[in-house]
């Protein structure tokens, strides 16, 4: 057992978080004193009682993302490429540093690049194994699955399997052998990711993202002799931030968001505190009333090894909210997880399945030159990684329909045996000696009318609308009753039109004496069973029809699809080499245009020359005249 290592960091303050929150602090002055691996609140250099905390790693405002991955993230690595299950996760309120703390920026990368370098350089350093590595990118929006490196793959299902534990089904992975190959993947993904403004965050972020490493590895020449596969589970996850709505100013979309955020925080804050009580006190463990907890079961209370990373705001204004992450941490450090090292003997393990067919590939391109072989042998690996997870998709996609089949085959046999049982049967009056019991078997029919029944009409009002209510009701309506209840009116027979074919109802002394309509017979029974049989089958045989019918609809689907694919990557490629070219264009436009103000600049410089050399002949020239003019004046 190893308990979960759980680090507490605290950004570097802001001037404009004030803003943020109108109302003023209710508790005083307050603040956060930082005792080496132990936190407490002073409110007026008091200590407040029950508000001091102990970590095992404590980081100021003047941490760097280095230090921490160092601290608390490095040797997470070194085990996870060992054959580990890993998982790092940043938590906090919202605008307290949890993305710049996974993600970082340009001049301080965060705990995400750094950790992909640092499994590539490890995984380099193991000269006696060989790596296969995949990645992909998830986001968790209002509670739905949607894939950051996959236009279009939203609301994807989590399934859970003996040999690949739990998994989100239609997941794309890509197989790299580079850095540089997962930070583009992750550039696409951050352009993919939801993102918003609030009243404490320009860029808040909107969603739970993971991404996930599964690094497979085997000892080099040994894969034929039936040595294990070791494949473990990397997940560095970037969690959304609880937010209160008097602070962000949400409204709309953003509430919306902000209310499924808070709720799956508020399951995983449940689910840490089951984890940290005791054997005997813990209770049920809502893993799957979140699909975040549901994903990261195996990191919490599990087979993995786990670094937390709790981001705290030190203003006064977020005491509270900072008081809370505290707290969670702290139940987070009473968690316990049993790691181990995954090995695979079996052919489960997508390495050993493709290392026949790539050492084909290199015998091959023997000849070329590395990069080309690397490059061709990471392409098939795709290929077929491709392959793999839409034979996994079709498959679901059969097992549905098969159990649509079998659903339909039950019913149809229920049908059937009932129909034998109809058939055997011989039920007949003689069997029955008891006349109760043969009564029992009929169609029980309505209770018999009395003789002489007349139906009262009920007191609805004295007013002139409704008719006079006689006071005595005969058996037989009279010329006077027929009058007072028509208001006098009388109506004339002639002109009544009957619809013909519409025979009397019985009259009241005939209902005594009507017979009991039979019950259906048993031939009867059993032809209308075999119609139900027969439309069932026929229902069955539609659906196979449909079945097929889609499929064909999915293939057509599919291949419109590649060809619009193919269509608009050439139209990409059209108009990024219209881009590029008009790009150049303006660029020999500006270089010209440069060209033409120098010869202005040029032609002005001279021109001014030559403008004061022309003013200083013509002064010159004067002044010569001036002088010819006193020569001659001066001779006699």
């Amino acid at each position: 057992m190893e308990k979960i290592s759980v680090a507490v960091r605290f950004r570097p303050p802001s001037a404009s978080s004030a803003a943020a929150d109108p109302s003023p602090s209710s508790g005083g002055d307050r603040e956060w004193r930082v005792d080496d691996t132990r936190i407490t609140l002073l409110h007026r250099n008091a200590p407040v009682p029950g508000a001091s905390f102990a970590f095992d790693h404590v980081f100021d405002g003047t941490a760097t993302n280095d230090r921490i991955y160092g601290v608390l993230v490095c040797s997470l690595i070194r085990a996870a490429v060992d054959g580990f299950n890993g998982t790092a996760f940043a938590y906090g309120q919202t605008s307290s540093g949890k993305t710049f703390t996974m993600n970082g920026s340009g001049d301080q990368p965060g705990i995400i690049p750094l950790a992909v370098r640092d499994v590539f350089d490890t995984a380099r350093e193991a000269a006696d194994r060989e790596f296969l590595i995949r990645v992909s990118y998830m986001e968790i929006y209002n509670e739905e699955i949607n894939d950051l490196l996959a236009l279009g793959s939203e609301k994807l299902p989590i399934h859970e399997s003996l040999e690949r534990g739990v998994y989100v089904a239609g997941l794309r992975e890509e197989i790299v052998n580079s850095a540089e190959q997962v930070f583009e993947l992750l550039e696409l993904g951050e352009a993919n990711r939801h993102f918003g403004e609030t009243n404490m965050n320009v860029r808040s972020s909107r969603s739970h993202t993971i991404f996930r490493m599964v690094i497979e590895s085997s000892a080099k020449n040994h894969m034929d002799s039936g040595d294990a596969i070791r494949v473990s589970v990397l997940n560095l996850v970037d969690l959304a931030g609880s937010e209160r709505i008097a602070k962000t100013g949400a409204g709309g979309v953003r509430l919306k968001e902000g209310k499924h955020i808070n709720k799956s925080l508020m399951i995983l804050g449940n689910v840490i505190n089951k984890l940290s009580e005791s054997g005997k006190q813990r209770g049920h463990i809502p893993y799957r009333d979140s699909k975040l907890t549901r994903i990261l079961q195996p990191a919490l209370g599990g087979n993995a090894k786990t670094s937390i990373i709790c981001t705290a705001a030190p203003e006064e204004i977020h005491v509270e909210e900072t008081r809370g992450t505290l707290q969670f941490a702290s139940r987070a450090k009473c968690i316990s997880n049993c790691a181990q090292v995954n090995e695979i003997l079996t052919d489960a393990a997508l390495l050993k399945r493709q290392k026949q067919e790539i050492e084909e590939l290199r015998k091959k391109l023997q000849g070329s030159h590395s990069e080309v072989l690397e490059q061709v042998i990471l392409k098939q690996r795709n290929d077929m990684h491709k392959s793999e997870l839409e034979r996994d998709r079709l498959a679901m996609e059969l097992e549905e329909e098969r159990r649509l089949r079998e659903t339909l085959e039950h019913r149809l046999a229920e049908q059937q045996k009932m129909l034998d049982g109809i058939n055997n049967a011989s039920i007949s009056p003689d069997q029955f000696t008891d006349s109760v019991q043969l009564d029992a078997l009929k169609t029980p029919n309505s209770k018999e009318r009395p003789v002489g029944f007349v139906a009262s009409r009920a007191n609805y009002s004295k007013d002139v609308e409704f008719s006079p209510i006689p006071e005595n009701l005969g058996t037989v309506a009279d010329e006077d009753l027929w009058m007072q209840l028509n208001k006098g009116c009388i109506t004339d027979l002639e002109m009544l039109e009957m619809t013909p074919g519409l025979k009397c109802a019985p009259s009241l002394a005939e209902d005594k004496t009507s017979v009991a309509i039979p019950e259906e017979p048993i031939d009867e029974r059993c032809q209308r069973l075999q119609k139900d049989c027969s439309s069932d089958r026929q229902q069955l045989e539609d659906s196979k029809v449909r079945c097929t019918v889609l499929e064909n609809e999915l293939d057509t689907l599919k291949k419109e699809y590649s060809s619009l694919l193919a269509k608009s990557r050439q139209d990409a490629d059209r108009l990024v080499a219209e881009k590029e070219a008009v790009l150049k264009e303006l660029d020999m436009e500006k270089s010209r245009m440069e060209e033409l103000k120098q010869e202005i600049r040029l032609f002005s410089q001279a021109f001014t020359q030559r403008q004061g050399q022309l003013t200083s002949l013509y002064t010159k020239s004067k002044a010569i005249v001036d002088n010819c003019k006193m020569s001659q004046l001066a001779l006699p």
